[in-house]
């Protein structure tokens, strides 16, 4: 199966690290988070990646080269302009096959042959996993009718919620919704093939997943990567 990892982003939430230096190559212990993920593909037996560059290509580029230091084979698709999430798809050729989409810099415990598997089992579109989030809220939440009547007043409540975990499996009709040449972000395609009336499932999955966005979630993964070593990477 082939792969797309988007790693073209600017890493604007990680400055000043990503100044200089694209947020997929940010070490977490003794090597890049993308280096992770390529080795947790390679496990899975994904080893055919295509790589979305923009932002710093060349440092990834040289860094990864060709994949067959790590024992996958990598190709580069570069944007001229920045393109969004779901935008550079279009310009990848030869996605006629179902295919596994994902951010260059999740820390995770998925497993992506359970995801496939179920994405195909589901006849769907398109496949996003998703974690369950909790946000509490640290103020008393206040509910009212119509007339503003109080109807109900909470304290410090959590929410749950489910959200994308950055891993979505597609199938090939799915590049028909996407523009050419045109910003556009994968909650826009998931909204056009919802109003396309096209199948979009959900996999959910509550093992561990970290999206390395900010300062104090780059740290945390630094940090929990030594304790769970052997659960990033089993083959190590």
């Amino acid at each position: 199966m082939r792969t797309v990892i988007l790693a073209g982003g600017r890493g604007t939430r990680l400055r000043p690290y990503t100044t200089i230096f694209p947020k997929p190559l940010m070490p977490v212990g003794d090597m890049p988070i993308l280096e992770i993920v390529i080795r947790q593909l390679k496990h899975a037996g994904i080893t055919d990646i295509v790589m979305a560059v923009g932002h710093l290509a060349e440092l990834l580029e040289a860094y990864f080269g060709d994949g067959s230091r790590l024992g996958v084979r990598i190709a580069y698709s570069r944007e001229e302009s920045p393109l969004g999430t779901a935008g550079p798809l279009a310009l990848i050729p030869g996605l006629d096959e179902t295919f596994l989409v994902m951010n260059g810099d999740v820390l995770t415990t998925i497993d992506y042959t359970a995801l496939i598997d179920a994405h195909r089992r589901s006849g769907a579109l398109a496949t996003i996993a998703t974690h369950r989030r909790d946000v509490r809220i640290d103020l008393g939440v206040i509910e009212t009718d119509a007339s503003g009547r109080l109807t109900d007043y909470i304290e410090k409540p959590t929410y749950h919620y489910r959200v994308s975990m950055g891993i979505y499996v597609f199938e090939p009709a799915a590049l028909g919704y996407i523009p050419q040449d045109q910003r556009f972000d994968f909650p826009e395609l998931i909204l056009r093939l919802l109003a396309a009336d096209q199948p979009v499932q959900s996999f959910p999955f509550d093992g561990y997943w970290l999206d390395i966005g900010r300062p104090d979630d780059y740290e945390q993964a630094v940090e929990e990567f030594e304790r769970l070593k052997e659960q990033f990477l089993p083959e190590a």
